[in-house]
């Protein structure tokens, strides 16, 4: 059986195909699969996505869910590397078990929503910054809206984005304070339009069990067709939507364009 799952994952990988593959950890909390060659996804419970890259000399992991006990001994399952733990935003399904960990990396414009309880390092990112885990080589890009200091991280040989909620899985959230305008939120669609121009294919999103697939232009396209149709007042399929959250505005409205949909406050379009 064994056999069979490492046959499996090779043709997987070989087909180009970017679904995960087979899984090779799982607990009570999570599990993780492979999704390409030295890097995997984990998937929580509660539908959060954290992913770990490795490279020659050392690894990454990208954010840290939400109540995942003894997450960096989980981790050490996969890899045995120095890690470097980056958060993609500061909400609590993304930074939820920094804890664990000795230090991490972030936005600095997102330490306004950061759990003040954490007591370790933090180290602030900047747009362009490249962490070089020896043959991989990760870029932060700065992409707010969804949080004032969402990032994304590129491995641009791969191809490959690993984006937190910057564009949502399926829906972005845009709703929730402190509020970002619909022309923020452009403006980043429009930064990772051009990263995908210039080669990045696969955006991996921070809630990887929705969608099982990673993201394309297919989906980035709309979602910045909607935002621009927000902002100019033209759109005509929003509804109120009925999920509301602790940080959210008082009566905020979902809108869609195909794939995309956007969830925002009235109030603050502008």
């Amino acid at each position: 059986m064994k056999r069979f799952y490492f046959f499996l994952t090779c043709v997987c990988l070989l087909a180009g195909g970017f679904t995960a593959t087979a899984q090779v950890f799982r607990n009570s909390d999570l599990e993780i699969s492979q999704l390409e060659d030295h890097v995997w996804v984990i998937e929580t419970t509660d539908k959060t996505s954290m992913y770990i890259i490795e490279g020659t000399d050392k690894a990454m992991l990208i954010d840290t869910g939400t109540k995942c006990e003894k997450l960096d001994e989980v981790v050490r399952t996969i890899t045995k590397k120095p890690l470097y733990v980056l958060i993609t935003h500061a909400h609590g399904d993304h930074a939820g078990n920094i804890q664990y960990f000795p230090e991490i990396y972030l936005h600095p414009a997102d330490t306004v929503l950061l759990n003040k309880s954490y007591k370790g390092l933090i180290h602030f990112v900047k747009d362009g910054q490249v962490f070089d885990l020896g043959g991989k080589k990760i870029e932060v890009s700065h992409m707010p809206a969804h949080t004032p200091g969402s990032i994304v991280l590129l491995d641009r040989k791969a191809g490959s984005c690993y984006s937190g909620d910057a564009f949502g899985s399926g829906q972005v959230w845009l709703q929730l304070r402190p509020f970002a305008t619909m022309k923020t939120y452009i403006s980043s669609c429009k930064k990772m339009e051009k990263l995908m121009a210039e080669g990045i294919t696969k955006i991996y999103c921070g809630h990887y069990p929705h969608v099982k697939k990673a993201l394309t232009m297919d989906y980035l396209l709309p979602m910045r067709k909607l935002a621009e149709s927000l902002d100019n007042g033209t759109d005509k399929s929003a509804i109120p939507f009925t999920t509301k959250v602790s940080i959210g505005c008082d009566n905020p409205m979902i809108a869609t364009n195909g794939p995309a949909r956007i969830v925002y406050d009235p109030e603050h379009i502008k």
